[in-house]
Parts: C-alpha cells; sequence; structure tokens
C-alpha cells in the first residue's frame, strides 16, 4: 500500500511522540514540520531526523503532503485546520477539535466539501487497554452496559508544564484539556451521548506558576476548573463524569463501566495500556483480563495512521471528526446546563467507532 506523506505544523511539547511514532507505522511517512518558531521546527527536525523543516506556508503548499497533523494550541487548532482545508490537505487536529461549536461545524463541512478528511485525538481509545473493555462489552461480558462512572482529578498543570497559562483560558481547563480522554473513551465503549446535566466552577480565581521558565507568574483563571456532568447515553447507559484541576488527592478509579451482569475496571484512558478487570456474578470477584494482542506502549499517531489507511482503503477512520464534535458539543452542554440549571439534549451524535483488528504486526493496522 502506498504510504501516505504527513507534515506537522506545531513543534511544542506533544510533537515528539508523534514525531517519534510515525515511522513505526508502515503506512506513513513523516515528510515535513512547521512551527511559527523557526528554530523549534529544525530542533526537532534534526532530533526526528524529519526531511524538511518549512515555513507553515511551505508546508500547506507541497503537493505531496496528505494529511496535515495540526499540533498547535487549542486555540488555533480551528484557523490552521481550516488553512489545510482550504490547501487541499485532510487534516488530523490534537484534541479538542476546536473551542467553539459552531467552528468545529464549519470544518466538517469545508472537509465534505472538498471530499477530505477530518481526524482528532484521543487516539488512546485505539490502544489494548480500552480496546480490551471493548471486546468484553461486545462479548457480553458484563451484559447491557447500564452505568459508568469517569473521574479525572488533579491540582492543574503550573507545577511541571511550562507554559500552562492556556490550561486556565477559555478552551482549556480539566474539561477542554482532559474530557476528550474520558468522554472519547466512553462513547468508544457506550456509543453517542444523548442528553447531559452539569455543574461547573472555578474555585480559585488565579494560579501561580511553580514551573520553569515562568517560575511566579501569576495567571488568572477565565474558564471552570471543577466540573460535574451526568451523561445520558442514546443506548441507555447513564454516566457520571467529574474533571478537575482543584483536587489535591483522591482515591477514585479513572473509569468504570458497569452492566446488567457484571463490571469492567477500565485503565486511564489517557494511556494505551494498563490493567482491565473484570467482575462477574460468576466469578464474584475482581480478575485481571489479558489485553488484547495491540499496541499499549505511548502510540500517539496511530489515529493519523488509521486515517492514512482509511484514506488508502475508503474505509470510515476511528478517531474521526464526527466523533470528535459530538465529544465537543458534550463539553459545551456541560457549561450551558450549569449556566443555565437544565438538561441540554444534544443535536449531534456519532458512530461508536469499530473495534480494532487485532494480531496483527505493530506496524500495520490493516489486513
Amino acid at each position: 500500500m502506498k504510504k501516505v506523506k504527513i507534515g506537522i505544523i506545531g513543534c511544542g511539547n506533544i510533537s515528539g511522540i508523534y514525531m517519534q511514532n510515525a515511522p513505526t507505522f508502515d503506512i506513513l511517512e513523516l515528510k515535513s514540520c512547521a512551527d511559527m518558531l523557526p528554530e523549534r521546527a529544525k530542533a526537532q527536525a534534526e532530533k526526528y531526523n524529519i526531511p524538511n523543516a518549512v515555513s507553515v506556508q511551505e508546508l500547506l503548499a507541497d503537493p505531496e503532503i496528505e494529511i496535515v497533523v495540526n499540533l498547535t494550541i487549542p486555540n488555533a487548532h480551528y484557523s490552521v485546520a481550516m488553512a489545510a482545508l482550504e490547501a487541499g490537505k485532510s487534516v488530523y487536529n490534537e484534541k479538542p477539535l476546536a473551542i467553539e461549536q459552531a467552528d468545529a461545524r464549519k470544518m466538517l463541512a469545508l472537509a465534505a466539501q472538498k471530499g477530505l478528511r477530518v481526524g482528532c485525538a484521543p487516539d488512546t481509545f485505539m490502544g489494548a487497554g480500552i480496546q480490551t473493555c471493548i471486546d468484553l462489552i461486545e462479548k457480553g461480558a458484563i451484559g447491557k452496559p447500564v452505568a459508568a462512572t469517569a473521574f479525572m482529578m488533579c491540582h492543574g498543570h503550573e507545577s511541571w508544564h511550562p507554559d500552562p497559562e492556556f490550561y486556565y483560558k477559555v478552551g482549556g481547563g480539566p474539561m477542554f484539556d482532559m474530557g476528550p480522554y474520558y468522554v472519547t473513551a466512553l462513547v468508544s465503549m457506550l456509543g453517542p451521548v444523548k442528553r447531559v446535566s452539569g455543574s461547573a466552577q472555578v474555585t480559585f480565581p488565579t494560579r501561580t506558576i511553580t514551573s520553569q521558565p515562568k517560575n511566579g507568574t501569576v495567571i488568572t483563571v477565565d474558564t471552570p476548573t471543577h466540573l460535574t456532568a451526568n451523561l445520558d447515553f442514546a443506548d441507555g447507559a447513564v454516566a457520571t463524569l467529574v474533571t478537575s484541576f482543584d483536587v489535591w488527592a483522591h482515591h477514585l478509579p479513572c473509569i468504570e463501566v458497569h452492566g446488567s451482569e457484571g463490571s469492567i475496571s477500565v485503565p486511564d484512558p489517557n494511556g494505551f495500556g494498563g490493567t482491565v478487570q473484570l467482575w462477574t456474578q460468576a466469578t464474584r470477584k475482581w480478575e485481571d483480563v489479558p489485553l488484547v494482542p495491540i499496541r499499549s506502549a505511548n502510540s500517539r499517531c496511530i489515529g493519523v495512521a488509521d486515517m492514512a489507511y482509511g484514506l488508502r482503503t475508503g474505509r470510515k477512520h476511528r478517531a474521526n471528526g464526527e466523533m470528535a464534535a459530538h465529544v465537543l458539543d458534550v463539553f459545551h452542554a456541560v457549561l450551558d446546563a450549569s449556566r443555565e440549571s437544565r438538561y441540554v439534549t444534544l443535536d449531534s451524535s456519532c458512530e461508536r467507532p469499530k473495534a480494532m483488528a487485532l494480531g496483527l504486526p505493530a506496524a500495520q493496522l490493516d489486513e
């Protein structure tokens, strides 16, 4: 199968793992990288043996590049993605797809008009951890799913991230930053959400950076940092979701899915592997479940590879724009529900992604 040439725009903190992993997929060829700071693109190109460090304009004008991987900050996701689509490239965004729902819809509409594809992180649900849980659900190990819980709680990123201000601005916060991992994992296991209620608050109006190089800088917090939600899924399950940058410590699980006949302990959706445990009426105890044979190490970029296979074969890619836009709608519904003291019924939906093909060579995603 002919390789798909890709270019990366945005050479910041997250770019390294994409650059490291891209060559491990037989379908991808990483040709170029670009950044608003040319020296940063050049440094990453040298570190990861990327042939070309170019300007954004040069990358978008390159006729050989079919997919632009957009690793810019959230506030730039929409503008960069639209520029890529206008240039005739399919685009794969880091999460979230966009900040505003209207922008996500415009992105998908332009892609459809031009016959292009939109993809979006996270792709962690394509790893062995979540795929094992999907396999158990599809085989009926817990009966019909009826409930789920999901908790992402910490005290924010200002103690370790080199440039954490954007986490506390509109488009940041725990829901928009970490929520994509949790809600995408839930959607991949349970399908789309139909109704949302929620509460959101800003607990601490300012944050002080203690990491380098901006140690001592005070951030004004402009987005909620503690959010709770109830998610009613179209197939009947009800999930409780809590995302917070206001919690120092806790003992809560990442995700659990409960069915009519048992329960699954789901590993951290920010990773690709982890421990899966199953409790059933027959065993009456938690037991470890062997992971299905697919990548379990950090495999960010697998969503780009899956999208590339889709370009070549015509099949739908899993980490797709339709699902990412639906997840974005969930986030806004939580904020709307809190602000307006009501339930919010979602207008959007999506397909639950097809389970991964199992037992293939690590570099290969399709038979």
